[in-house]
């Protein structure tokens, strides 16, 4: 009985098939069995293994959601070396909340309700621009920001604007701000070392 393929071989093949024509993110899920995980199998493709897959942050003629592979010759590949203790130190830094849009982790995805909110490892510096597997280039973000899902996420409120906006809010809301912060840092009101 012959092996199955991956989700990742099935992308690659349903690529090369196509090279030269614009794919959407429909295709490629399909074309992955379906499998939660295409849009990684895509990006290690692509940062990887050197596979040249363009986006829309490629080509302005490609829309988000849509790939497009012009060759099958390969940029040289790399190896991500991001131990479980360097992500789980990230994670429990960015208090398991993605640091582009703000969304916490097992959230339900704005994009698809069906499914709730993962978050990976982002690099500050890109790995092909020579950025690091290192916690000070790493941070933690949700998987629409990785894949460019959220074009332009909003920009980080400062410290004052953020305070007005909570001295605004209910009593509950601001008491339910305070509870996550200190939850957020461990710390309670009787120990707030």
């Amino acid at each position: 009985m012959p092996k199955q393929k991956g989700s990742k071989q099935l992308i690659l093949d349903y690529l090369m098939a196509n090279i030269g024509r614009v794919i959407d993110r429909n295709e490629l899920q399909e074309a992955s069995g379906w499998r939660a995980e295409w849009g990684r199998r895509l990006r290690e493709l692509r940062d990887e293994e050197g596979y040249q897959i363009l986006s829309h942050k490629d080509r302005s003629d490609l829309k988000p959601g849509q790939y497009l592979v012009e060759t099958d010759k390969r940029r040289p590949a790399f190896k991500r070396g991001i131990s479980k203790e360097t992500m789980a130190y990230v994670l429990e830094r960015n208090g398991y909340t993605c640091q582009m849009c703000g969304i916490a982790a097992s959230d339900i995805d704005p994009f698809n309700e069906s499914r709730k909110i993962r978050l990976v490892m982002g690099h500050i510096i890109d790995k092909s621009k020579g950025g690091e597997d290192t916690p000070g280039n790493l941070r933690a973000v949700c998987s629409n920001c990785n894949e460019g899902l959220q074009n332009a996420a909003p920009p980080k409120p400062d410290r004052i604007l953020l305070l007005s906006q909570i001295r605004r809010a209910t009593i509950q809301d601001q008491q339910a701000v305070l509870d996550w912060l200190l939850t957020k840092f461990r710390r309670s009101p009787s120990n707030p070392s």
